[in-house]
């Protein structure tokens, strides 16, 4: 069991590298619509209608996930390829690295509307009132904070939990990027996606942070400024967990995140993260070379892991 579970999750971080995310019939957006769907029917501007949302619709992933761990039981072969199908539906580093490089490319050569046209497809900031700088910055915050949210965190559920730990952070996390904001519609309809996806966000965030600590040096970033802005700088972020990786990500390469943030709800002051220099279109390309990085490392750890804990549990 540990071995296919580790094979399957390997197996679909290279599936990931591959194919990338489908362009037509990806499961998450799959999923997205069907969230979209049941939120016209049960919306109300209350944090009960919030929760029974949530649980319908997480707990109908984790109960699918359930399905395919007991189809694997006893046949190594179906494990493995249930889980690497799981892992490679749950992963965005493709994607993620795919996005980033491109925002590089358009900044780098000047084109700002290009730029800004894209930058949705890596997170919800106004992106008509952000010059080159303020576009670059956005970049790298995204892609530190997705690499913990969509390669870091599936990988290790995927390697304590399985199909269901796949199916079911991931649906978590999708919950919170759809309704977990601070808009005026979701205040009480979303806090418990944003509160579930803070737990199960909790630990992964921590091990990303130091992971893009020993990591740092492989794209010539500072594994000691890294580890330095991470202790320093990641609790005065308003969120418990995207100030973790993105003051990490800020030390390594020498760069200052966070301050005044525009969203189409209204603007939020964020704590500044490091002390380097405003980031650019050549640092936008080494957060996307170091979330590469990262992603290896968390295959590997996830696989070892997986290994230790399937030990662990037939010791007892």
């Amino acid at each position: 069991m540990s071995a296919a579970r580790a094979i399957g999750l390997l197996l679909g971080v290279a599936a990931d590298a591959a194919l990338g995310d489908p362009r037509r019939g990806h499961p998450v957006a799959a999923f997205g619509r069907a969230a979209q769907s049941l939120e016209r029917v049960v919306y109300r501007d209350s944090r009960e209608a919030g929760v029974l949302y949530n649980a319908v619709l997480t707990g109908g992933v984790v109960a699918l996930g359930v399905g395919v761990e007991r189809l694997g039981r006893g046949r190594p072969l179906v494990q493995a390829l249930g889980t690497a199908a799981a892992t490679w539906a749950v992963l965005g580093g493709t994607s993620l690295g795919a996005e980033g490089t491109a925002m590089a490319q358009s900044l780098d050569g000047g084109r700002l509307d290009e730029a800004r046209a894209r930058l949705p497809n890596l997170c919800g900031r106004e992106p008509d009132l952000l010059d080159n700088q303020g576009l670059s910055r956005a970049t790298v915050e995204s892609v530190a904070e997705n690499t913990s949210d969509a390669v870091v965190a599936p990988l290790l559920w995927g390697a304590v939990a399985g199909v269901p730990g796949l199916l079911g952070y991931r649906a978590i996390n999708t919950l919170d990027a759809m309704v977990g904001h601070r808009s005026p519609r979701y205040t009480n309809f979303g806090w418990a996606s944003a509160r579930i996806d803070d737990v199960a966000n909790l630990v992964p965030a921590r091990v990303a942070a130091m992971l893009t600590s020993l990591c740092a040096p492989v794209v010539g970033g500072s594994a000691r400024g890294a580890w330095r802005t991470w202790r320093q700088d990641a609790s005065a972020h308003p969120s418990p967990n995207a100030g973790q990786i993105e003051s990490a990500f800020a030390g390594a390469l020498g760069v200052r995140l966070g301050g005044q943030t525009i969203y189409g709800y209204g603007a939020e002051e964020r704590p500044v993260l490091g002390e380097g220099r405003t980031p650019d279109s050549g640092d936008v390309t080494r957060s996307v070379e170091l979330s590469r990085v990262i992603g290896t490392a968390t295959a590997a750890v996830s696989a070892v892991a997986s290994v230790a804990i399937s030990w662990l549990r037939r010791r007892r």
